[in-house]
């Protein structure tokens, strides 16, 4: 990979880089942040900057030699990948992929001096996988670098979390996340498409090229709510019309829009909104509001994004959650 690294990566790269050249490397690295800063991104660059043969003065790897090749073709041998298996429970990572994978760590790397195994999303492994990987992670048998990915790394036992070096990429500063999606594609809307990304720009650049458009599907959820806020329509009927967006979606945009409400109670131009575009209607609405309901429907909605992972029946909980919001913005 001889791309350039986004700009708000430059300072952990710089990191990683040298303290692989000082021979500073901990054997298990993890890479924390919310999802979308560019953990993954860090992670292949750095995976492929140590299988590489010839190195750029950045540190970044070459794609011409034959190491590079493998890699780009998905067949390099000292490059493991561990992720949740789609038939486990919960999409979880189970004790059997890991004994797997200590056994194929005690090998000798068959190419490079090291291998890479990169365990992404690390929160995913079970309590008994998490326990078995433990003494490997301290004192791997063969050279290994472990590379662990997470947004949730209070998931992860303290046990784990104690045994790697961890880097944690932080949402970059506005101006320096609109300038860099500016260069890949020109959009007029990216300052609201990245509110509606939490701030994480390689996640409003992904949502952007996804066919369904998320910012269609959130206009029009929007003004579902404004229409229920005003006694306009049926919350269980709307809600039938929600099934087809991510649930994880609608919970992150109505908890935006809850924070909005209480924000704009207590300062008519807060410095932040997460739905700017609704600025004149969500101050309509935030006059309505009691503070101490609406922070009370705010809590909840955190518990429940926290349960996404769970087998939450999906239209109970948005008719749910459009009973409430109609009893909470209704004026009547």
């Amino acid at each position: 990979m001889n791309a350039p690294l986004p700009p708000w990566i430059h300072e952990p790269w710089l990191r990683l880089h040298r303290a692989r050249f000082q021979d500073r490397l901990p054997p298990a690295l993890l890479l924390t942040g919310p999802q979308g800063v560019g953990k993954r991104l860090l992670a292949r660059a750095f995976a492929a900057s140590m299988l590489c043969r010839q190195p750029t003065e950045q540190g970044l790897a070459c794609r011409r030699c034959p190491e590079c090749h493998l890699l780009a073709a998905g067949n390099h041998p000292d490059l493991i990948q561990l992720t949740p298996d789609a038939q486990a429970r919960a999409g979880e990572i189970s004790i059997d992929a890991v004994r797997l994978l200590i056994g194929l760590e005690s090998l000798t790397p068959g190419r490079a001096a090291r291998r890479l195994i990169l365990i992404d999303p690390a929160d995913r492994l079970n309590q008994s996988a998490a326990n078995a990987l433990l003494k490997t992670l301290e004192e791997p048998n063969a050279p290994t670098q472990f590379i662990l990915i997470s947004e949730h790394p209070d998931r992860l036992p303290a046990t784990m979390r104690s045994r790697c070096l961890r880097l944690t990429i932080p949402i970059p500063p506005e101006s320096i996340a609109l300038a860099w999606l500016n260069e890949q594609k020109p959009l007029p809307d990216w300052p609201l498409r990245l509110r509606l990304s939490q701030g994480a720009p390689l996640r409003a650049l992904a949502e952007s090229e996804d066919r369904s458009d998320r910012l269609d599907q959130r206009n029009r959820w929007i003004s579902d709510l404004m229409d229920l806020a005003h006694g306009v329509g049926d919350p269980l009927a709307i809600a039938r019309g929600w099934q087809m967006i991510e649930l994880g979606h609608i919970l992150e945009w109505l908890i935006g829009l809850v924070a909005d409400l209480l924000r704009l109670g207590v300062c008519a131009t807060p410095p932040l909104l997460a739905h700017p575009d609704r600025h004149p209607e969500l101050v309509e609405l935030a006059a309505r509001l009691d503070g101490a309901t609406g922070h009370r429907f705010l809590k909840r909605l955190l518990e429940m994004r926290a349960l996404t992972d769970a087998n939450l029946n999906q239209q109970l909980v948005l008719e749910s959650l459009a009973i409430d919001w109609s009893g909470l913005t209704r004026s009547d």
